[in-house]
């Protein structure tokens, strides 16, 4: 038997993985010349595998999704994701932060050797083959020689998202399955930045300057971390843990700007004589606040009047910064992606409902995850699980 993987992201080549090593016949198609170029960017600040923390917090942070995700994370967990990355030769380490990383703390020596196991239980690579849908029972790919058709035992769908388009997933695949009668939650950006109409004096001089140690807050949710201000608004780790709030909910953020001081400790360093020094001046001799979050204060529209604000007042404004954000960054500029093809759509076994030995796994299905480990491991998880089904459906011991 064959099985056609379409996508060489995390979620193809683990179900290419999982079946190979039954002994079944795999084929990876991938429109780019090679394949897990998503997963080598994400590696470029050290690969971030998974989370250290709990199972029952773990899962959580998969928001809606958790009860569907519960399982399948509980099946290829964690630690069995740390396993067979240490079986690849690559011993792991939890961060400070809890995250687990790589020793290397790269992608590219996992992937290499990931690739080279694949090659040896038989997989077999197809680049630069472009998915058009199908024709009849036959998968259809464009290639530079013309139209090529395969026809497998069953299929895998893994094409990812819809961010980094130039990696490979850009969301074409949506409009095929939605013709095929597939049900589809519309695309939308995750882990992503949003805009913020600044004054030309802060896209001039803060553009690409973080704020370092703040906690940000919306519709009662908080998050203690940094963010950078871009010239078209705010991105970073801190902003992305909120984008699913503030871009289906609220679109007010929250900052504290002075996290480690309480407010009445704040009031009491503002309270002390400012002398002859300016608002600015006093701000930074007073609390340290660097020139990037003294910014955020001026974009206020009372930025003329802060000056004679009594020190509980201004103090109330570095600790409850108010800025309200725009919709989200365009989608080519997120992490990842929110929607996809909906979890009704899919049986007990992943495979689509309409059309019998078609599976599905990883991030085009409709689930969305924080950054920290969390959208990789769901994205192996998902490819476990999908492989399992067709094992299952092919009626191959599993």
């Amino acid at each position: 038997m064959r099985i056609a993987i379409i996508g060489g992201g995390p979620a193809g080549l683990m179900a290419a993985e999982v079946l190979s090593a039954r002994g079944l016949g795999v084929d990876i198609y991938d429109r780019k010349p090679s394949v897990g170029r998503k997963f080598l960017m994400a590696g470029r600040g050290g690969l971030n595998l998974t989370h250290s923390e709990d199972m029952d917090a773990f899962v959580a942070r998969y928001g809606a999704k958790a009860p569907v995700l519960a399982p399948l994370v509980h099946a290829f967990s964690p630690q069995a994701l740390r396993q067979w990355c240490e079986g690849l030769g690559e011993k792991t380490f939890v961060g400070s932060s809890g995250r687990v990383f790589p020793e290397s703390f790269k992608a590219s020596p996992l992937l290499r050797a990931w690739l080279a196991r694949l090659e040896k239980q038989g997989v077999i690579f197809h680049l630069n083959h472009d998915w058009q849908g199908w024709d009849g029972d036959a998968l259809v790919f464009g290639t530079v020689d013309g139209t090529v058709r395969v026809v497998a035992d069953a299929a895998l769908l893994a094409l990812g998202g819809a961010s980094w388009p130039r990696l490979g997933s850009d969301g074409s695949w949506v409009h095929i399955l939605y013709d095929a009668g597939v049900v589809i939650t519309p695309l939308q950006p995750a882990n992503c930045g949003f805009g913020v109409a600044w004054s030309d004096v802060s896209k001039n001089k803060f553009a690409g300057q973080p704020l370092k140690s703040i906690v940000a807050s919306t519709d009662g949710v908080s998050v203690a971390g940094e963010m950078v201000v871009s010239a078209q608004g705010l991105e970073g780790g801190a902003i992305y843990a909120l984008s699913q709030y503030l871009r289906d909910g609220s679109r007010v953020l929250t900052i504290d700007l002075k996290p480690d001081l309480d407010l009445a400790a704040v009031t009491a360093r503002l309270s002390k004589s400012r002398g002859g020094d300016s608002l600015t001046n006093h701000l930074r001799k007073t609390l340290g606040l660097p020139p990037v979050a003294i910014g955020l204060l001026m974009e206020r529209p009372d930025r003329a009047q802060m000056g004679t604000y009594a020190p509980e007042t201004l103090a109330g404004l570095i600790k409850y910064y108010q800025i309200t954000v725009s919709g989200p960054l365009s989608m080519d500029r997120a992490i990842s992606t929110a929607g996809g093809i909906a979890f009704d759509a899919l049986d007990a076994n992943a495979m689509l409902r309409v059309k019998p030995g078609v599976f599905a796994a990883g991030e085009m299905l409709d689930w969305e995850a924080p950054t920290g480990g969390y959208l990789l491991q769901a994205s192996f998880a998902t490819g476990v699980y999908a492989a399992r089904g067709i094992m299952a459906w092919l009626k191959i011991d599993v």
